[in-house]
């Protein structure tokens, strides 16, 4: 692979993981593309899952050094007897996040074959793109979006890791998803996108996993350390770019903007799917 090429890669991976855009359905027609064989590039696609959550710890760097600083103050409290009390806005992010990551997990384990078996079908990541466009428009048409964390319940926490569970789906957005979720729970726009980002970091942590132990399988290929790096130095960049960007858009109410680009992309590849049958 070229050092382009990589680059390029690392644009997508960054600009679609965080836009509500699905990153798997640009990167599965991206190396058809470029003619980059998927079992050839496992470990350099790890590397870039590494690359964007980069961003999010630069971006929330303030938020996640409070919320583990938070969360071990409230193991030592409960171990010192004191009590587990949940009374700061910190400590309940990264519980709400632990319990969110849950039926994620659940459902990537127990359906991953049935989502694995998702990307050989064109047809199945169109219709989802059309899903996601669909997510994106009612989310912030139909919410009033007033609550703020000390407002959060463990249902609601709940139901946005089903949503991001079930973008496990190529096509299906996981930052549209769950930002969709949290919106439809009611969520103030900020807490909506942070919590989205937050959320993200066990589970790209997890995809990140599951796919090294396929490259322990097929082995690291033969990128250069200095393709990688590109790589994943594109990846960070263009994904505080997505960050900043889908922040200052929701802030915006232009968050249905990524409906019309989705339902576009959607459209097409149905339409080419159907001409192959």
């Amino acid at each position: 692979m070229t050092i382009l090429k990589a680059i390029v890669l690392g644009v997508i991976q960054g600009l679609t993981e965080f836009l509500p855009v699905s990153s798997s359905g640009h990167l599965a027609v991206a190396q058809q593309l470029l003619k980059v064989p998927e079992n050839r590039i496992l470990f350099f696609t790890v590397m870039l899952h590494i690359g964007t959550l980069f961003s999010i710890f630069f971006v929330y760097s303030k938020d996640i050094a409070m919320i583990i600083v938070e969360f071990l103050r409230l193991i030592g409290e409960a171990v010192a007897g004191k009590g587990f009390k949940v009374n700061n806005k910190h400590r309940k992010l990264g519980i709400f996040i632990i319990i969110a990551t849950i039926p994620t997990g659940l459902m990537g384990i127990l359906l991953g074959d049935i989502f694995e078996s998702f990307f050989s079908s064109i047809l199945i990541i169109g219709i989802a793109l059309l899903i996601t466009g669909a997510l994106l428009w009612l989310a912030e048409k139909l919410n009033p979006g007033k609550r703020d964390i000390l407002d959060m319940h463990w249902l609601d926490a709940t139901i946005v890791g089903i949503f991001q569970g079930l973008a496990i789906t190529p096509g299906l957005s996981r930052s549209g998803s769950t930002i969709a979720g949290s919106l439809f729970r009611g969520f103030n726009k900020e807490l909506a996108t942070k919590f989205s980002f937050l959320v993200s970091i066990p589970a790209i942590l997890g995809a990140a996993v599951l796919e090294f132990k396929s490259v322990l399988k097929f082995g690291i290929g033969d990128i250069s350390m200095g393709t990688t790096i590109a790589g994943v130095l594109a990846a960070f960049i263009s994904g505080l770019f997505a960050i900043r960007t889908l922040v200052n858009l929701i802030k915006k109410e232009k968050l249905h903007y990524f409906s019309f680009y989705t339902w576009a992309v959607g459209l097409i590849v149905i339409i080419v799917s159907l001409s192959q049958l």
